[in-house]
């Protein structure tokens, strides 16, 4: 690793593996420019790293790349701190897919800053308003309930409620990896949101949490489907349509599912409803694969009454 003109992001961020499912994320939050492009690294089966202060992204890939070669994350810290000529201006955090943990906060490193491990985590924070940003992220991660993703919200809300950056906010990103890997990236992926550039970016970051919720939902929806099982497709889409709100998509495909699974009058109501609001939804169910209309003849025709 080498000098470089490295970016000068300021932040609090927090990397963990979720004991019960193996997850593993980062969370940041910062008055900087988009900053999930620089700081939250992930890979499933392989760790977390988030890099900041004046950070090198060099930490993120190198540090999983070292994990995925089975060093523990403090090994893969510790080696790549030896080196960095500019590591006390550096602050990184990671976590294996063991759960263990290592941190680094330079001692050049803008106050307010520091970080602390706890079990399976690491929070940290440089350019604070107050010194008590770290602390209240622990705790609120500790004492959270739910799944990694809501434990990360609210480490982030427990920071910006202590002053969080001294600059005020920006942006915001979650990433969250499974515990193992597929091989499928597109699929190991859980959570990869990204706020870049918004006066609120926690509450634009907790609505794309909300709104991914819905669409992996949709998708349990549409495999229950798929395999004939109606309850867990109800299950599955109604959650959807709750966590949606106004967006017709899940309303849509859920009615579609339900014309798949002979649920006919049921389906035409939902597009009825749907068509009602927006006829576009109508005429692309027209330029649906003639598959989805099975053997039933007469059931495009009723779909393209519902044109009027």
């Amino acid at each position: 690793m080498t000098p470089t003109a490295d970016p000068l992001v300021h932040t609090y961020s927090i990397v963990a593996r979720d004991p019960a499912t193996g997850q593993l994320g980062v969370a940041v939050e910062s008055h900087y420019f988009a900053v999930g492009t620089v700081v939250t690294w992930a890979e499933a089966g392989v760790g977390a790293v988030a890099s900041q202060a004046m950070a090198d992204p060099a930490y993120g890939k190198l540090g999983l790349d070292l994990m995925r070669a089975r060093k523990s994350a403090p090994d893969a810290l510790a080696g790549l701190l030896a080196a960095d000529p500019m590591r006390e201006v550096r602050q990184v955090a990671m976590v294996d897919p063991l759960g263990r943990v290592a941190a680094h906060t330079g001692s050049s490193t803008i106050p307010e800053a520091g970080h602390i491990v706890g079990d399976g985590f690491s929070v940290q924070a440089n350019m604070m308003l107050k010194n008590m940003v770290w602390p209240a992220m622990a705790e609120a991660y500790r004492s959270a309930k739910g799944d990694l993703v809501d434990r990360f919200l609210a480490a982030l809300d427990a920071a910006e409620a202590e002053g969080g950056d001294i600059r005020g906010r920006q942006s915001a990103a979650i990433l969250i990896v499974n515990a193992k890997s597929t091989g499928r990236p597109w699929i190991d992926t859980i959570f990869d949101l990204r706020v870049d550039d918004a006066p609120e970016p926690l509450v634009e970051i907790r609505r794309l949490v909300a709104v991914r919720r819905a669409f992996i939902h949709m998708r349990l929806g549409n495999e229950a489907a798929g395999r004939g099982d109606l309850e867990a497709a109800e299950r599955e889409f109604t959650a959807a349509e709750r966590l949606i709100g106004d967006n017709l998509e899940m309303r849509y495909w859920h009615g579609i599912a339900l014309l798949g699974l002979g649920k006919i009058d049921d389906g035409l109501a939902i597009l009825r409803e749907v068509g009602s609001r927006d006829r576009n939804w109508i005429e692309l169910t027209l330029r649906l694969p003639s598959t989805l209309f099975g053997s039933d003849a007469s059931l495009k025709d009723r779909v393209a009454k519902l044109l009027g």
